[in-house]
């Protein structure tokens, strides 16, 4: 027994030593990793690694004694974490001894410290030990950047699980990092390297008296200039190293003196990546500097800003110096002072603005706005800053404003005096009475006033800025300025000469009312209110141009200012009293009239969503006044030709998008009360909850009611596809069914397809189940007994598509059946374009029903997944396709390219690409058009693949750029102008011919196709040349 225990142990001690043989003296890398693993699995222990590698370790050969320790130190990176307390001091020992060793052998050594700085059991005292003894014994700058790289793990991991003993260190750690960091160049290094810096100084160890060594060792690489060779796998970038040496320049007021005089001096050199540098460190200094350490610098480094200021000619040297500025003003402005101490801030900005403040007195000079912008960057650093300099420049600028007559001077002092009013927004003062701008309020406010009767529209949109800042600073205008400043907006909101001035005092009068409801429900309602019935008279009287334009601007104001929930109060009756008058039949109201109250109704309804209770109050009263002006029209008895523009596609169209917006954002506890109220309405006939319910005759738009009924099927869909999903339908079954019997009715087309919208739309958020399976299969029975033949194919194919849009947005496995169907009608005779156009349906956004706004269900990926399962079936069907039904497929097939995502289209681009190249030459201007705009980005986005085919592309784009239409005509002059980012050499064969084509278009009739040919043609023109 006893000799069989001596084998069992003789022979994995055998087996090691024959690994240590190959891996020594064999020169071979395996053994090393076989040993690791031998260890891990418990087959040896590391002394048994140790007394196998004794003759190695004391072989009198460098290189023998390297291989070996080598060998204990890969063992040791890999099992670390099994070393036992005793092990580790025995193992330190030995690599501190052998770094006294032969330079041969000092990489493996580092390589085995490293491994022991990572285990948990390293006893106290020995982290010190290791790096006074890597301090003393190796010249490490001496080593090649992979030991170097070595050297500074050691340092890291000692810092974070040692750090108490570092520091019992002292200086002598500071210092002996020093010497090891002294000289390196390589940039992996130096991100490490700079790194340790860094936490030496955030983490409080002591530096001592070698704040300058540090500094220097550390800032002699700034800035850094430092270019990535190509192909670098270390990914290295420039940006990577500056933003390390800033944080770690940046990261103590104790490199002050030493770091401010190096960045003026960079600021002030020629080299524009250096000022940069230095600027933004300099912005990061003042983080974490005071007034002190600033004091002696501040002339220096405002000379040295000033100059970048004014007399640069680039924009990021000068918006840094102007961030610098900010940060030197905040810097003074936060820091705590002594009562006997002195202010810099103070004089800080007395020297700006003695240095600035008399360029303001020139606005035709090139210095005024230099000088303005710097001391609006100091003013925007701290209140006390605003204040100091807001009260010396205000006084000036106003007082300039009055000196020069000229509007053009006069608009270029507002903008300054603008710059300084918006720098108050920032700061909030308790007291009314320290408010810098309150002496300066009737002054400036006459200035205003001034600026808004000026016969310049330039200066005119400044005044408007400048009142809606003005109106923002709260509590500052008076009940008498106010009322002037609405008189100037309802003013300007009617002028006629220039369309700038009324958008912006529409978008003023908008942000006022936010904040002066009842100045503006005082003194501009009333105003608009008058405006509208004279708007109505006019109408009545056969309006003039001028006259439709004041009655548009008058509804587009009282949108405007519909901005707070009591004035919403007042304009939305007022507009739809307005839409009432209409209605009645006494006033010559056109579907444009009618379409410009419903669009101020929308957008009344849009700014209604940001508040619960301004939303329900729209929903609740526009909503039953438009569902009943619109049953009041339908009504088959009434002959107003007016009434009847209420139902015309236009006119429902603007209405159902003014009902959907008033829905979407309704609670669903409320939702449910409106549509227990509404639905019943369409299919009883229950008019209870309309406020005018005296009609000549019931309002049944499913049960044979007129064409004029069933088109107000529209505003059920927007109704109910913009309900939350949550909310629960009344009488849902019986809906249905109406609505897939009345989407196949051929005799309204405008109302079987808004059946179909409404039911597809209802499908889409219905819950998976039962229910939605016998829905489904409604449909599908519907459609395939009217689309096989008959006078109901074109709507049974309408409700095929909104059904397959429905089912394809949430995924449901539905849509591919669906979508095979829409496929197979391709090479219908009648249906075939119709499907190719349904392609685009299925692809594209909608803006009434199946909206996520509307809250259905549209997974985010629906078009990648379209274009996956779909396309190569739709590739199959053209190859497989007859002559004359190719040009469907392309035209389905340019659809779902034009709308995918391009980043899914690229990778597919070498195999789709000469199918779209035949859809340029079908004569179908929508298959063109469609595929032009698919093909123009590709152009700039994939170069390579579009350049094998460059001849194919130049014929076709030159051919198309005479295409009847225009819209085909820009698109191909705009692709001609791409194709000039394809590589040179490939384009310079065709430059002549190109040249020569191009000339035509530029005599086209159309201004915007000459436009593109122009801009194309000049590109050709260049091609080739210098610097193109």
């Amino acid at each position: 027994m006893a000799a069989a225990a001596a084998l069992e142990a003789v022979a994995p001690t055998g087996a090691l030593w024959g690994l240590v043989h190959d891996f020594v003296m064999g020169q071979q890398e395996g053994p090393a990793d076989q040993v690791a693993a031998d260890v891990k699995s418990g087959s040896y222990t590391v002394l048994q690694v140790v007394e196998a590698l004794g003759s190695s370790l004391e072989n009198p050969e460098p290189p023998t004694r390297a291989r070996g320790i080598q060998l204990l130190s890969q063992v040791l990176l890999q099992c670390h974490s099994l070393l036992l307390e005793k092990e580790v001091v025995h193992l330190i020992l030995f690599y501190e001894n052998r770094l006294k060793d032969h330079h041969l052998v000092i990489p493996s050594v580092l390589q085995g410290l490293r491994a022991l700085s990572l285990c948990v059991v390293l006893p106290p005292g020995l982290a010190v030990s290791v790096l006074k003894a890597i301090f003393q014994e190796v010249h490490v700058q001496s080593l090649p950047q992979v030991d170097r790289h070595v050297v500074y793990s050691i340092i890291t991991n000692f810092m974070r699980t040692r750090e108490e003993e570092l520091k019992g260190l002292g200086a002598d750690f500071t210092f002996g990092f020093i010497q090891v960091m002294d000289g390196e160049k390589d940039p992996r290094n130096l991100l490490v390297a700079f790194r340790i810096v860094h936490d030496l100084i955030s983490r409080d160890y002591s530096l001592g008296p070698f704040v300058e060594e540090l500094f220097e060792v550390t800032s002699c690489y700034f800035p850094i200039d430092f270019t990535p060779p190509p192909n670098d796998p270390h990914g290295i970038q420039r940006e990577d190293l500056i933003l390390s040496l800033r944080a770690v320049l940046a990261s103590t007021p104790q490199f002050a003196e030493f770091l401010l005089p190096l960045l003026i001096e960079k600021v002030d050199s020629e080299i524009l990546s250096a000022k940069l540098d230095s600027l933004q460190t300099l912005n990061a200094c003042c983080a974490v500097y005071g007034q002190k350490e600033l004091k002696d610098f501040l002339p220096s480094l405002w000379a040295s800003i000033r100059r970048e200021v004014f007399q640069t000619a680039s924009e990021r040297v000068e918006a840094e110096g102007l961030a610098a500025l900010h940060s030197l003003t905040a810097c003074l402005s936060r820091s705590v002072l002594r009562a006997d101490a002195e202010d810099l801030l103070d004089s800080f900005l007395s020297s700006i603005l003695q240095d600035c403040r008399h360029h303001l007195c020139e606005p035709d000079m090139k210095l005024v706005w230099p000088s303005a912008k710097l001391l609006q960057a100091a003013a925007g650093a701290s209140a006390r800053a605003c204040e100091h300099i807001t009260n010396n420049v205000l006084p000036l600028l106003l007082e300039q404003f009055h000196k020069h007559s000229q509007s053009n001077q006069r608009r270029t002092i507002l903008e300054m005096i603008l710059g300084f009013l918006k720098l108050q927004q920032k700061w909030s003062y308790e007291d009314k009475g320290e408010r810098p701008l309150s002496g300066f309020k009737d002054q400036l406010c006459s200035l205003v006033f001034m600026s808004l009767t000026d016969s310049s529209a330039q200066l005119q949109l400044v005044g408007i800025r400048t009142l809606t800042v003005l109106g923002s600073q709260p509590d500052l205008l008076s009940s008498g300025d106010l009322e002037l400043a609405v008189g100037h907006l309802y003013r300007l909101s009617f002028l006629e000469e220039d369309s700038q001035s009324w958008v912006a005092a529409l978008e003023a009068s908008g942000t006022l009312a936010m904040l002066y409801p009842v100045a503006f429900i005082s003194h501009l309602v009333p105003k608009l209110a008058e405006e509208l019935c004279m708007g109505e008279l006019d109408l009545a009287k056969e309006p003039a141009p001028t006259k439709c334009s004041r009655h548009l601007r008058c509804l587009q104001a009282l949108s405007a200012v519909s901005a707070h929930p009591s004035i919403v109060k007042e304009t939305l009756p007022l507009l739809l009293r307005h839409l009432y008058q209409m209605n009645k039949g006494n006033m010559a109201a056109g579907p444009s009239e009618v379409i410009a109250v419903c669009q101020s109704l929308q957008q009344v309804a849009e700014k209604c969503q940001l508040d619960p209770e301004s939303c329900w109050y729209f929903h609740q009263t526009a909503i039953p006044c438009l569902l009943a002006l619109a049953v009041q029209a339908s009504m088959p008895e009434e002959h107003s030709v007016t009434r009847k523009v209420l139902l015309e596609d236009e006119v429902l169209a603007a209405m159902v998008s003014v009902i959907g917006t008033a829905t979407t954002h309704v609670s669903p506890d409320l939702a449910a009360q409106s549509v227990a109220r509404i639905v019943p309405l369409f299919l009883d006939g229950n008019i209870s909850c309309l406020p005018e319910n005296s009609f000549p005759c019931r309002f049944q738009p499913f049960q044979d009611g007129s064409s004029g009924q069933r088109r107000l099927v529209a505003l059920l869909m927007a109704f109910v596809c913009s309900l939350p999903r949550n909310v629960e339908i009344p009488q849902l079954n019986q809906l249905m069914r109406e609505l897939l019997e009345l989407s196949c009715c051929h005799s309204c087309p405008f109302s079987s397809t808004a059946a179909a919208k409404c039911f597809a739309g209802l499908l889409n958020k219905h819950p998976a189940g039962q229910q939605l399976d016998e829905f489904l299969q409604l449909a599908v029975d519907k459609v395939e007994a009217r689309l096989g033949s008959g006078p109901c194919r074109s709507q049974a194919f309408t409700l095929l598509l909104w059904v397959t849009k429905a089912l394809v947005l949430r995924y449901h496995p539905l849509g591919s059946c669906l979508t095979e169907r829409l496929m197979g009608l391709l090479s219908d005779p009648e249906l075939g374009p119709a499907a190719a156009d349904g392609f685009s349906l299925l692809m594209s956004d909608c803006t009434d029903v199946l909206t996520r706004a509307g809250h259905a269900e549209v997974r985010i990926m629906f078009r990648q997944r379209f274009f996956t399962d779909n396309v190569p079936a739709l590739v199959q069907g053209f190859h497989a396709a007859p002559q004359d039904v190719k040009p469907n497929y392309l035209k389905g097939l340019s659809h779902v390219l034009n709308r995918l995502p391009k980043p899914v289209l690229l990778p597919e681009l070498p195999t789709l690409l000469s199918l779209l190249l035949e859809a340029l030459s079908c004569p179908d201007c929508v298959v063109q058009l469609s595929t032009l705009s698919c093909l123009q980005p590709l152009l700039l986005e994939a170069p390579q693949v579009m350049s094998l085919h460059v001849d194919t592309l130049v014929t076709k784009f030159l051919n198309l750029s005479s295409s009847p239409s225009m819209a085909v005509r820009i698109a191909a002059l705009q692709c001609m102008h791409a194709l000039t980012r394809l590589p040179a050499p490939v384009l310079l064969p065709y430059k002549t011919q190109v040249i020569r084509a191009l000339a035509k278009p530029l005599d086209d009739k159309k201004r915007l196709v000459r436009k593109e040919a122009v801009s194309a043609r000049g590109e050709w023109f260049l091609l080739g040349s210098p610097g193109s």
